[in-house]
């Protein structure tokens, strides 16, 4: 380091954000101890505010565009030639961070776990996934610099973005626990949701300095559970539905198509009774015993209580049927 370094940095006399801006929501101009000149000039241009700190309290916010002169009035100017065998290292320092005061648009959000309810319509826990964007900006500098800044040299917005998504899940989660939205509602009124979601998510973040001007949802789902159930419901509906149209009970039309099913499975009750049916018709031609058929007889009657018990078979037609295969004994 060349023994003018310090004395240069001493000699600063404008101060002003001459850094990238790009990804930065704050940038400290003071990185090394850099002591300010008397009647310096702050620059503070268009979209940006600064922040003096001294001595690691805010002592003053800069939040209109413009240039400023820093006298000792204000700023402690306590370097003196006696400081010149120190480098010029006060005790007193003072830093400017500058910040954006624009909105930052477009920032991606998503939930980082699945958000959990009660739903309303369908009466049992759902989880939901969604994902959008967001504008923002800071609504209160001194708070947005005491809660995420700090004394850092700089904050990104992408930092900001990474905290702002691990905040949204409970207030989300509170959120479409007292809305009411069920499983249903959720892509018809996206927008509205959207809405009320900026509402009560700017109540909590206005605490910590900064506000949402915008907030989108682009996107929402559900766990497979969730979607496994709806589709079972779905399905019941529909198949009330054909009944409807078709003029027969639902309960007549799932009797039929489980016999149906019954009868197309080998396996089934239906199949194994049929085949004792079967079975029986021919021992009788063929002359088999009376154990043979006591037997056979023991069977069917087995296999047609099983078809009454699951309800593939009316209680009427189960005692008619058992009063046929008693005769044959």
């Amino acid at each position: 380091m060349s023994l003018l370094d310090p004395l240069k940095r001493q000699l600063r006399s404008v101060i002003e954000w001459d850094e990238d801006k790009e990804n930065r929501l704050f940038h400290r101009w003071s990185q090394n101890g850099d002591e300010i000149k008397n009647a310096s000039k702050l620059i503070v241009g268009p979209a940006e505010g600064c922040i003096f700190v001294y001595e690691g309290k805010i002592a003053a916010i800069f939040d209109k565009e413009g240039v400023f002169d820093i006298k000792t009035s204000n700023i402690p100017f306590i370097t003196t030639l006696k400081k010149f065998m120190q480098f010029f290292e006060s005790e007193h320092k003072t830093e400017f961070y500058f910040y954006k005061k624009s909105v930052i648009t477009d920032q991606k959000w998503g939930t980082v776990s699945t958000i959990k309810y009660l739903d309303p319509f369908y009466d049992f826990p759902i989880e939901l996934m969604a994902f959008g964007n967001y504008s923002f900006r800071i609504r209160d500098a001194e708070r947005f610099f005491v809660n995420f800044v700090g004394e850092r040299e700089f904050y990104l917005v992408d930092e900001f973005r990474m905290t702002l998504n691990s905040r949204l899940i409970q207030p989300m989660s509170d959120f479409f626990a007292e809305s009411k939205f069920s499983y249903i509602d959720i892509d018809s009124k996206r927008e509205e949701i959207a809405k009320r979601l900026r509402e009560k998510l700017n109540g909590e973040f206005l605490r910590f300095g900064f506000e949402l001007e915008d907030f989108r949802i682009e996107g929402t789902d559900f766990d497979e559970a969730t979607k496994e159930r709806i589709g079972k419901i779905a399905d019941t509906q529909a198949e009330i539905y054909a009944a409807k149209r078709a003029g027969v009970s639902f309960e007549k039309l799932k009797r039929l198509q489980a016999m149906q099913d019954a009868a197309n499975n080998e396996a089934g009750a239906a199949g194994v009774f049929m085949g004792a049916n079967v079975g029986n018709s021919l021992s009788s031609s063929f002359g088999s015993d009376n154990g043979e058929k006591r037997d056979d007889v023991v069977s069917r009657l087995k296999k047609l209580k099983e078809l009454y018990e699951l309800n593939l078979i009316e209680r009427e037609e189960f005692l008619a049927k058992k009063a046929e295969i008693l005769k044959e004994i």
